[in-house]
């Protein structure tokens, strides 16, 4: 085994396919051993042709990595899919990351993060210059006039879906869904502390009582970790791509559930803490988000580039996914090893269904600035109603969101 290669997999062997680029038909004994060209081949036009958010990501990849190109097998997808499910973070991003650091180790998740990364960074950084260029004319109001409701709907449906995966039928998670959404919404901010305290009701729910009796002695640190790090962030040389590196990482470190969730963290801190954006332009951001290729985080890039320009761009985006891409490489291995004991599946699903009703909560909160009138009110009712009927790409829903948006100005 070579340096910063994973540990391996005991897996049954059985005959694969080698689905190179080219489609050529190579049996081998076990799993293949992949060129960091192809990861990086594969995640480059998945980045730049991604559209969908986490789910449909992480469908995107079983079906093309396991079901056609047979580059892995079903269990390494379903271990990496429970490695980006436990730890906090984007799942898709670190699906890509684990699934790299399975066949190359340390230099493989570089070679899948980077290029699935990159082309989202490219395309959203050259939005966020032409909407820094033209934000304060009609035509972009009218656009983001009809675009923001639209886009509370995606944020709802997300949830939703986050729900339906997680929460499922059990009525203490709905309840701590409920919970974290209304304090959320009355709190008018992402309360952090609600998710460790979620994760720890999840761990007296779901962990044997004789584990809760050998947990209780032990200390509760992580709580002080948001605290010092918090304190950290205030206390620091005000120099914005610092503030902004800081910032960027402890989203990257502390969200769970999917990339939407980071959507309320982020509403705290850039328009409540520091005042960076405005209501509607996180807003705006978020739609930029949800509309584009890859992964849904990189809704940090496009708040970057408004605060600090293309430096604070970079900023924001290795700050927001160097934690994830850390968190896979030190402790996959552990999380593989550990992901059944009954505190780790009692903290993953108390601190997921808080992040879905953060999500929901967060969503109402913004809804309140963009949803004002009859029109608006009957463009999220009809983009929740595509959503839920039909199949329809998001970039298309938004854009013709859009487009209203700018027949009601237009008839004003």
């Amino acid at each position: 085994m070579g340096p910063g290669q994973p540990p391996a997999l005991r897996l049954p062997a059985q005959e694969l396919r080698r689905g190179d680029l080219r489609g050529d038909r190579v049996s081998v004994e076990g799993p293949p051993r992949l060129s960091l060209g192809q990861i990086a081949g594969y995640f480059v036009r998945l980045g730049t042709t991604g559209f969908g958010g986490p789910i449909a990501l992480a469908g995107y990849m079983q079906r093309d990595l396991v079901e056609r190109r047979h580059w892995y097998t079903q269990e390494e997808y379903l271990q990496g899919l429970a490695v980006s499910q436990t730890l906090p973070g984007p799942l898709a991003a670190q699906l890509a990351m684990w699934l790299g650091y399975v066949r190359r180790g340390v230099w493989g998740a570089c070679a899948a993060a980077v290029p699935f990364i990159l082309p989202p960074f490219i395309i959203v950084s050259a939005v966020a210059a032409l909407y820094v260029a033209f934000r304060g004319t009609t035509i972009i109001q009218a656009l983001f006039y009809g675009i923001g409701p639209a886009v509370i709907a995606l944020i709802l449906r997300g949830a939703w879906k986050l729900v339906r995966v997680t929460v499922k039928d059990e009525r203490r998670l709905w309840a701590i869904f409920a919970v974290v959404g209304v304090v959320t919404f009355v709190a008018r901010s992402e309360v952090a502390v609600l998710f460790i305290l979620a994760g720890l009701v999840g761990v007296a729910i779901y962990a044997p009582r004789s584990w809760l009796r050998r947990a209780h002695a032990a200390p509760l640190v992580v709580p002080m970790g948001f605290g010092t790090m918090w304190a950290a962030v205030q206390s620091m040389d005000p120099n914005v791509l610092l503030q902004l590196g800081v910032f960027f990482f402890k989203a990257g470190a502390f969200t769970f559930g999917s990339g939407l969730a980071i959507v309320p963290f982020l509403q705290q801190g850039v328009v409540r803490d520091f005042g960076w954006l405005s209501e509607r332009e996180f807003l705006d951001a978020v739609a930029m988000g949800m509309i584009t290729p890859g992964p849904v985080v990189i809704t940090a890039v496009f708040v970057g580039y408004l605060v600090a320009g293309l430096a604070g761009a970079t900023v924001a985006g290795l700050g927001v996914f160097l934690p994830p891409f850390l968190m896979v490489v030190l402790f996959a291995p552990w999380i593989i090893r550990y992901r059944k004991h009954p505190i780790v599946i009692g903290f993953t699903k108390g601190a997921t269904a808080a992040a879905a009703g953060a999500i929901v909560g967060a969503g109402a909160v913004i809804g309140t600035q963009v949803i004002v009138d009859l029109t608006t009110v009957l463009v999220f009712l009809a983009a929740l109603l595509v959503l839920w009927r039909t199949k329809v790409p998001e970039p298309l829903l938004v854009g013709a969101a859009g487009i209203i948006g700018l027949v009601a100005f237009a008839l004003r």
